[in-house]
């Protein structure tokens, strides 16, 4: 029987089991999952702070402020749901929007204006500086794959 290639969700640590930090006592997740989930919500958190992409976000910046996390929490599970399952996760299902779907205001209302070149740029230097606070570098292979995975999407994304 031949062993199956190492996916991109593996090299992001897989399918091993530890400690949700996050989680009830004794929880755990998948490491791999960790991983991502840690890089999705600090790049949320320097979304939030960056005013050249905050302004399609006034939704959820007014729950946060309003210390209502269920916004934060839901887009949190999404993009971590399509990131792990984009990269090979075998254990997840992503069930949001499409992509497209997603970032067009007339489909969603939480977002606030159609994604130029510009804002997509600004998400993937958001996304860089958000791996960078998890300890994932630009050197990391895997983040230049996951760059590579993102910078797929722009067509998508990207809707003026």
């Amino acid at each position: 029987m031949a062993i199956p290639a190492p996916t991109l969700y593996d090299s992001l640590g897989g399918t091993t089991l530890v400690v949700d930090p996050k989680g009830s006592s004794g929880s755990t997740i998948e490491k791999g999952r960790l991983l991502i989930r840690s890089i999705i919500d600090s790049t949320i958190f320097v979304i939030a702070a960056d005013t050249a992409l905050n302004g399609h976000f006034t939704v959820l910046l007014s729950e946060v402020k309003m210390n209502n996390l269920t916004g934060f929490m839901a887009l949190s599970k999404n993009l971590t749901d399509f990131v792990a399952v984009a990269t090979g996760a075998k254990d997840y299902t992503y069930g949001g929007k499409s992509m497209t779907a997603a970032h067009d205001p007339a489909q969603n209302s939480r977002m606030n204006g159609k994604a130029d070149n510009s804002d997509f740029n600004a998400f993937e230097n958001d996304l860089v500086a958000g791996a960078a606070t998890n300890g994932v570098t630009t050197s990391n292979p895997a983040l230049v794959s996951v760059a590579k995975l993102v910078e797929s999407l722009r067509k998508q994304v990207v809707q003026q």
